[in-house]
């Protein structure tokens, strides 16, 4: 493993690039941020605005796909409230049994901006079969949950006649990934490998999956997908994680201070809905050598909040801990015993990058905390 010689991310990380100097491509990424003219930039937002507002009468003109998340906040309070947009939200609830923080999140985003929102609560017995299946062959137990979280709000925006689908940031151009690509245009995200690789062929092979359980895995048709002109924010705004969460907690989000200190993330105010669904981002350490303690120590390197070295040692100290109470809401959903949780994973840990100490640890062969030795 390489890694990034201005933050913490490795080369391992799907889609990332480095140039010569070793500099990874979302810190590339930042840096440009100072040659955009962020003025004119806003202005094609207003103008994009400008072609939807009103479409429908005084019905829906736009789309929000949220979550109730830091970001979804900001999103909706610059639709509605900034560009004077009439949005409806999308969001998908992925049955794992939910933070308070995360009950109160989704519901006060609707209250505090008095938007509708429509939820897709999906097929439980579905879900649970395919957790397993994905789970133990691809290491993606959350497969099923986020093809919906693309598909459903692509599916209903094209019902509702609301071209203008809003989604945050571009992933792969602000963190590094594929679709290294600044655009506004969010239509390629089905790519991005997070919910694009496995096949539903093979799905409806497991018993108990149909091709009608998998209707609404599917992306629009071609045709369909002409009829939408879904954006980033990010492409208009410069697109700040921690600026979100400051200006959402002046609307009623709230965080995990008083509720849950997850100890495999190094912040307590992203990914918070449900505790079980983080098992799913912390799979990316045993196949990749990183997850969520890299993912925003390299995010506060960039933005000025920690040095380098200290960003290392807090991805020593939590990244490859998987939160005990994520663990068990996962098994207790998915129907897994402790120790067969823990033989999957075991499976999983890419032996080019791990070795096992004399304890029966999991180790990086090398890790980035070398580097300052």
């Amino acid at each position: 493993m390489k890694y990034c010689k201005k933050c913490v991310m490795p080369d391992t990380r799907p889609g990332i690039e480095f140039n010569e100097d070793g500099i990874c491509s979302a810190c590339q990424s930042y840096e440009l941020r100072k040659e955009i003219d962020w003025d004119k930039r806003y202005k094609e937002l207003e103008k994009l605005c400008d072609k939807y507002r009103g479409m429908n009468g005084t019905s829906y003109d736009c789309a929000i796909a949220v979550s109730g998340g830091k970001d979804s906040y900001y999103q909706v309070y610059l639709m509605k409230e900034v560009m004077k947009m009439n949005p409806i939200l999308f969001s998908v609830e992925d049955n794992f049994p939910m933070t308070e923080a995360g009950k109160h999140n989704i519901k006060n985003l609707s209250q505090e901006f008095g938007c509708n929102i429509i939820s897709l609560k999906p097929d439980l017995k579905a879900q649970k079969k395919l957790m397993r299946y994905t789970f133990e062959k691809y290491g993606k137990p959350t497969w099923f949950i986020d093809r919906l979280i693309y598909t459903f709000p692509m599916n209903m925006a094209i019902k509702f006649n609301t071209p203008l689908l809003v989604y945050g940031e571009n992933v792969s151009y602000e963190y590094g990934g594929s679709d290294y690509v600044e655009t506004y245009s969010a239509k390629n995200q089905l790519s991005n490998g997070v919910a694009s690789d496995i096949k539903i062929d093979e799905l409806i092979k497991i018993e108990g999956i149909t091709q009608q359980v998998l209707d609404m895995t599917k992306a629009p048709s071609l045709e369909d997908m002409e009829k939408l002109d879904p954006m980033y924010v990010s492409y208009f705004i410069s697109w700040n994680s921690y600026a979100n969460y400051q200006f959402a907690k002046t609307r009623g989000f709230k965080d995990l201070t008083h509720e849950w200190d997850r100890t495999h993330h190094i912040e307590n105010f992203d990914q918070i809905d449900s505790r079980a669904y983080l098992v799913h981002s912390w799979l990316k350490y045993p196949k990749f050598g990183h997850a969520s303690a890299t993912d925003y120590a390299a995010r506060y390197v960039r933005y000025g909040f920690l040095s380098r070295d200290e960003a290392i040692e807090l991805v020593k100290r939590h990244d490859h801990d998987l939160d005990s109470k994520s663990v068990q809401d996962f098994t207790k959903f998915a129907g897994y015993t402790a120790s067969e949780f823990w033989k999957v994973i075991d499976g999983l840990y890419n032996r080019e990058i791990f070795e096992k100490s004399s304890y029966g640890e999991w180790m990086l062969k090398n890790p980035i905390w070398n580097e300052i030795k």
